[in-house]
């Protein structure tokens, strides 16, 4: 076993819906990360202590980013449309994935962090999918190693109620303020996620490093949509 001696990593995922009615929105997506990926340029400590890992789901998960230290990284692959929305593929992934990129860092000597996914979808999951119970063993912190902190975002026809069972303590679950648009509500997505990834990434280097969470502008939590 290597000393734990490279310092302390916080991963952190994007976990985005690529189904097709996401289409018209991709591009501010695409945009968004994009300025995330300049902004932590500009936060070399912050950045110095992320991997970044993007990942679109519809019918199954595709990684578009790996594990990115964001000081190095060239331009991101972009997420693309397509298929439906299935909630159990992404949880499912997340239950191989995690816990294989946890051992990896840890493996080159890094301190890890529980993980952080940021998930964003602007529909209801695929009828008749049993995701929930991939859930409860994706975040159950008995079963699965680095089980994640999970910031639900929810945009359009997602729902509150789904937005705040896929969130992991009430206050991770946004869903954008009714009569939002559509770009802007995914721009502040973007933008409270740089936040967020900053901040926390800051936090690491603190003598009480935590996953700091911005609530993004023109959302709601979910619990409080009645």
């Amino acid at each position: 076993m290597m000393e734990s001696n490279r310092g302390h990593l916080l991963p952190i995922y994007v976990l985005a819906d690529e189904s097709g009615s996401m289409t018209e929105h991709m591009d501010e997506l695409n945009d968004g990360l994009r300025s995330l990926h300049q902004a932590l340029l500009g936060e070399p400590m912050a950045a110095a202590k992320v991997r970044f890992s993007v990942l679109g789901f519809s019918d199954d998960v595709v990684e578009r980013v790996h594990l990115v230290d964001l000081r190095s990284a060239n331009e991101f692959p972009l997420l693309r449309t397509r298929g439906m929305t299935s909630y159990l593929a992404a949880f499912e992934d997340l239950i191989q994935r995690i816990p294989n990129d946890v051992n990896a860092l840890k493996r080159e000597g890094y301190q890890v962090h529980r993980p952080a996914v940021f998930f964003l979808s602007d529909g209801l999951p695929n009828h008749g999918e049993d995701w929930q119970d991939a859930h409860r063993r994706l975040t159950d912190r008995s079963v699965t190693l680095g089980a994640p902190n999970i910031i639900a975002c929810g945009i359009v026809d997602a729902d509150a109620q789904t937005i705040n069972q896929v969130a992991t303590e009430a206050q991770f679950g946004f869903v954008a303020n009714k009569g939002v648009d559509v770009g802007g509500a995914i721009a502040k997505f973007c933008t409270a996620l740089t936040k967020s990834v900053i901040s926390s990434g800051r936090s690491l280097g603190s003598a009480s490093p935590q996953l700091v969470v911005d609530k993004p502008e023109g959302f709601t939590v979910a619990i409080d949509v009645i």
